[in-house]
């Protein structure tokens, strides 16, 4: 396993990392989601994300109970606030109310002290970005929180946070995360400037598109059972004729190399010095094995621009 700086910080992560949207607490069994955890941590993985919102705080209790059984200080543990958690018109958002009551409603659920990152899930337009800022601000400096990120912001927008928080002396952002893969590099416009520039590292989620890279759909007609496109469909998971073909490609490179598509995927994404950590998600111990191997391979120039002309590629 290898290890990357998060953004600007001290804090090294691995750069294959563990997330628990829509299984742990959800559609995966709770055995499958501890054997999933545990085999992570020893393949070397010390990157654990989760979210409040997860099945209700679910996940963190499933991911909280798993990761006790080890030193604390050898993991390092992210989930975020801003969702939906009662019908209450605070019970969302980023006012320092909801952050302050969401963050010590996470930490008991998760079972621990602090978290060592504490992301903001979503941009909130109705809240002052300085009232966001200091409520995280005082987290940190009571110690329930160790570094501050957001998911899914716009550039502009951590622009905007990283100037409110120079000017007042607040903790700054060190970490954001985006969607990222393949078939989805928005990011690549301004997002990864912004991060090298700023020293925001980028811990992308969706690395292999819902496990459309992983090469595991031969069509929409053919969706193996118990797999995420069986659960939320064939179109939630974007799974067009064009992808299904350009996967089709890129297992063809990938067979070349002896690694599988969603290896090179994988190694794709970790081609960015930005990017921080790709998190994946399992349902199943032996996809974390298969992912963590990801770890380390280098994708030559050649290899890189062959990848390029296939995804740019239209297979109309």
């Amino acid at each position: 396993m290898e290890f990357r700086r998060l953004g600007g910080s001290g804090l090294k992560v691995s750069d294959i990392s563990l997330g628990s949207w829509l299984t742990y607490g959800g559609y995966v069994e709770r055995e499958n989601a501890v054997k999933s955890i545990q085999t992570a941590y020893g393949l070397g993985v010390n990157f654990f994300d989760t979210a409040n919102v997860y099945a209700q705080g679910a996940a963190e209790v499933v991911v909280g109970e798993t990761l006790r059984a080890f030193p604390r200080e050898s993991y390092v543990l992210a989930t975020k606030v801003f969702g939906k958690m009662g019908d209450g018109p605070n019970d969302q958002g980023l006012s320092r109310k909801h952050i302050k009551e969401q963050c010590d409603a996470s930490l008991k659920r998760l079972g621990t002290d602090y978290v060592d990152i504490y992301y903001c899930h979503r941009y909130h337009e109705e809240t002052p970005l300085e009232e966001t800022l200091r409520a995280l601000d005082d987290l940190v400096r009571q110690g329930k929180v160790l570094y501050v990120g957001v998911s899914m912001w716009t550039a502009a927008q951590m622009e905007a946070a990283l100037a409110v928080a120079d000017r007042y002396l607040l903790d700054r952002i060190v970490v954001n995360q985006p969607l990222y893969n393949m078939f989805e590099r928005k990011i690549e416009e301004e997002v990864i400037p912004l991060g090298e520039k700023k020293g925001i590292g980028q811990v992308v989620y969706s690395p292999l598109a819902q496990g459309l890279l992983t090469g595991k759909y031969a069509s929409r007609e053919e969706v193996p059972d118990n797999s995420r496109a069986s659960k939320i469909g064939a179109d939630r998971i974007k799974m067009s004729e064009d992808r299904l073909q350009k996967v089709q490609a890129l297992g063809r490179i990938a067979d070349e190399l002896g690694i599988t598509v969603g290896q090179l995927a994988l190694a794709w994404i970790l081609r960015q010095d930005n990017v921080s950590s790709a998190l994946v998600g399992a349902s199943r111990p032996e996809q974390v094995e298969e992912n963590v191997k990801a770890s380390g391979i280098k994708l030559s120039p050649d290899t890189l621009s062959v990848i390029e002309e296939v995804l740019k590629a239209d297979q109309g």
